[in-house]
């Protein structure tokens, strides 16, 4: 919780992701055999979780495609918190390599047909824009060598403070994943408006969008 007894965004996402880890290696959809690597995600706070001491996740499958599958969880709170949660995540075999899904199992009824798309929604950050320097750390990195997704939604929680937006408030977050990140490159932020909303660029070694993510009321 942030300083106002508010469930963070970024420990939203690893909730998120340990309940889906749980999910797809109780249905042979998880490691070794299968890898899912989150494409993009959206997280609208309907009523922050502010008095919550008890969250409690529902997750199922919302669709899939050639080679990616939907994602969506309902999170609730024990004294009224609630957030909904939509998500595409690229599917890869044992080599990491991009592997067609021919048959999804238990997931197809959830599904019930309903199609995905692994396009992004994001702008490019424009040119020019304010570049703040964003260090990472061992604890960042997860078990293939990248950048823990949850750890993007650390920067999201300082463009809200930068921001001057009240997280305490409803509130929607999204974010593009568009490559990994590996420790030790040179990562920097940008911050720019994104149609009166505000946004950030993860870049690496100056030029490479890795990610870009947006966040207000």
């Amino acid at each position: 919780m942030d300083r106002h007894g508010r469930l963070r965004l970024d420990a939203v996402a690893r909730y998120l992701q340990d309940v889906a880890i749980d999910d797809v290696q109780e249905t042979g959809w998880g490691m070794p055999d299968h890898l899912w690597f989150v494409r993009r995600i959206r997280i609208d706070v309907l009523d922050p979780f502010l008095g919550d001491r008890e969250v409690e996740l529902t997750t199922w499958c919302s669709g899939v495609a050639a080679i990616a599958a939907g994602r969506r969880w309902s999170v609730t709170g024990d004294a009224g918190g609630r957030i909904e949660v939509d998500s595409v995540w690229i599917h890869l075999d044992a080599d990491a390599s991009p592997a067609r899904i021919e048959d999804f199992g238990v997931y197809a009824e959830a599904a019930a047909g309903r199609p995905v798309s692994t396009r992004l929604e994001l702008p490019d950050p424009p040119a020019g824009g304010v570049r703040t320097a964003w260090p990472l750390r061992n604890t960042d990195v997860d078990l293939h060598g990248h950048v823990n997704n949850a750890a993007y939604w650390q920067a999201v929680e300082e463009l809200l403070e930068a921001l001057g937006i009240d997280p305490r408030q409803p509130m929607r977050g999204e974010l593009d994943y568009r490559g990994p990140f590996d420790l030790g490159e040179r990562i920097e932020l940008v911050a720019f408006d994104d149609e009166g909303v505000g946004a950030v660029a993860f870049v690496a070694n100056g030029s490479d969008v890795r990610a870009v993510a947006r966040a207000g009321n």
